[in-house]
């Protein structure tokens, strides 16, 4: 790897391009290419090409659809990218993370018809890329940041389990309708139980599988192009497809064609509930994964030019007979390993993949159909992740049962379902750390700067008539009730008379209507009981909401002070208290 890049990403030199081009960051860096960096893009997009054509198409199957259709989501996505995506190293396609939630809807909706499956497929596509550039276009990037990593691990646990399953019955040449991940595993020991495996498929699967994994330690090394091209070359000298090992077979010759994709009397609310996941998915992977490189050569990634660009990509897939397709975790370091410079390389590695389906389409026609199904498990084992579970058991137990109970929605109820429960935890753990936040009485401990929780130094002292009050959180409908009543008991629970409550509000980040209405309600409740409400340390866009929300105008200037500090000074300046 070269340590010193010698481009910036392509983001940062479209942030300062003029007007639409800074949408189109692959024009704008053709101003900048060297001649030197020709040869390496050049380099790379053919090595890359030896992992694009048989993971094409294993991951096609693994979505449902004809092989082919995976070179198609292949070539078009790679030639968009270039285009409108920001980072010059990543490379899209079909990926394996995709694959069960693609199935899941291609089996549903489609019916076993292929010509179906595509159209389906491709609709996901359109539907995906849609929702990648609004979000975009709409700036909000930031959106997959919201699920948190141990929701992250469980729903890619539980798509890595059912992309493994699913590829099970390929390996022992055995066909049988989709039940959801547990039921097919069940389906599939009694029907190897029953004698109905092909024993020669699984020996060229598993062969082709141990192959792939041995060799994936050598990062130079080839695998998975070696793994199927010996292979492909055992069915064709042993003439194994006439005892039931199952091939490709023949590839249409030719290159994908523009096509407005359709299926007639489909599930459309299955498609776009589908589409959009697999867009939260795609863009969550390819987020990390251009950050990862962008910190490796100390550059910078704009997310939304990523969903833009992401966006582009699986809409330019939908319309050119191909699927939802993300960037790819096991190519793009292929690609840089291999000296890739620009998105050249990716358009490279999409001429070459064409150039196949033009001239010798039929260099595949043997390609067993388990040797694909090894490509699609030994991705499918490198998605799950268990170390980082340990260590999250370890520090934060609750945090770790959140990521089984993902993991356990993907795998009971499959991958659409369950990365909506993923989405619904994600949400209710957003919400539960502000809805139920930690609050504190403070008070002033001897030797030690500042103001303190007087449960954790419980000697410290408080001053008479004074309460002083954080709230770590900001106030919000879900804690603005719960905010007035530990308020009031710790107004009740005062060891002497309250006369004034300083409210330390610098973890106060923001308020709503319905806390505004209950800080009106609760200033109200204490002037009656002769206690008056102050603030201190709240951030002016904080202040100008209460403003706003007409609340400065019953509270008065005066009750707001800079720092604690000051607060408590001007209370013992009025009473003549000390602390």
């Amino acid at each position: 790897m070269q340590s010193d890049h010698p481009v910036p990403e392509g983001g940062q030199a479209a942030a300062s391009a003029p007007g639409w081009l800074r949408w189109l960051p692959g024009l704008t860096m053709l101003k900048t290419y060297q001649a030197s960096w020709l040869p390496r893009d050049l380099t790379a997009g053919l090595v890359l090409t030896t992992m694009l054509v048989p993971v094409g198409i294993a991951y096609a199957e693994a979505s449902g659809v004809p092989g082919v259709y995976g070179l198609y989501a292949t070539i078009v996505p790679l030639l968009a990218y270039a285009i409108w995506g920001p980072s010059r190293i990543l490379v899209l396609g079909p990926d394996s993370a995709l694959a069960a939630p693609i199935l899941g809807v291609v089996i549903s909706v489609a019916g076993g018809d292929p010509s179906r499956a595509i159209a389906v497929a491709s609709m996901m596509a359109i539907v995906s890329g849609v929702f990648c550039i609004v979000m975009g276009l709409l700036r909000l990037g930031f959106i997959t940041e919201l699920l948190s990593k141990p929701i992250r691990y469980g729903y890619m646990n539980g798509i890595a389990l059912t992309v493994l399953i699913s590829q099970l019955p390929k390996l022992f040449a055995i066909s049988f309708d989709d039940q959801g991940p547990l039921r097919d595993l069940l389906t599939l020991g009694n029907a190897i139980a029953a004698g109905k495996a092909n024993w020669y498929s699984f020996a060229v699967g598993a062969g082709s599988l141990v192959l792939i994994l041995a060799l994936k330690r050598f990062e130079k090394v080839p695998g998975i192009l070696i793994a199927v091209v010996l292979a492909t070359l055992c069915v064709t000298v042993f003439d194994l497809d006439s005892v039931g090992v199952k091939v490709l077979g023949k590839i249409p010759q030719g290159l994908p064609s523009f096509a407005l994709p359709w299926a007639s009397d489909a599930d459309l609310v299955r498609i776009l509930l589908g589409g959009c996941a697999v867009a939260l998915i795609s863009f969550a992977d390819t987020s990390v994964l251009s950050r990862t490189f962008a910190a490796r050569f100390h550059t910078r990634v704009d997310p939304n030019q990523e969903m833009v660009g992401l966006g582009a990509a699986n809409l330019a897939a939908g319309f050119f007979q191909g699927f939802p397709i993300s960037s790819s975790s096991s190519r793009t370091p292929v690609a840089e390993a291999a000296g890739a410079r620009t998105q050249l390389t990716g358009v490279v590695g999409a001429v070459a993949v064409a150039f196949l389906l033009m001239v010798a389409p039929n260099l595949m026609r043997y390609l067993p159909n388990s040797a694909l199904a090894a490509v699609v498990i030994a991705a499918a084992l490198g998605l799950f992740e268990f170390a980082d579970l340990k260590r999250i058991y370890r520090i934060q137990q609750w945090e770790f049962w959140l990521s089984v109970v993902c993991f356990a929605g993907v795998a009971v109820f499959g991958a659409i379902p369950g990365i909506c429960i993923a989405v619904v935890i994600a949400v209710i753990e957003f919400l539960w750390d502000g809805w139920r936040p930690h609050f504190a009485v403070l008070g002033r401990v001897e030797d030690l700067r500042g103001y303190h929780d007087i449960k954790r130094y419980p000697h410290a002292t408080r001053i008479p008539g004074l309460l002083l009050f954080r709230w770590d959180a900001p106030l919000f409908f879900a804690n603005a009730e719960l905010f007035q009543e530990r308020l009031l008991e710790a107004v009740d629970e005062s060891p002497t008379p309250v006369r004034r409550v300083v409210v330390a509000a610098e973890p106060v980040t923001s308020v709503d209507v319905t806390s505004a209405d209950m800080l009106r309600a609760l200033t109200r409740i204490l002037d009656e009981r002769g206690v008056a409400l102050h603030f201190a340390e709240m951030k002016d866009p904080v202040r100008d909401k209460l403003k706003r929300f007409e609340l400065l105008d019953i509270l008065g200037d005066e009750r707001f002070h800079p720092t604690v500090g000051s607060a408590v000074d001007a209370y013992v300046g009025t009473n003549g208290q000390r602390p």
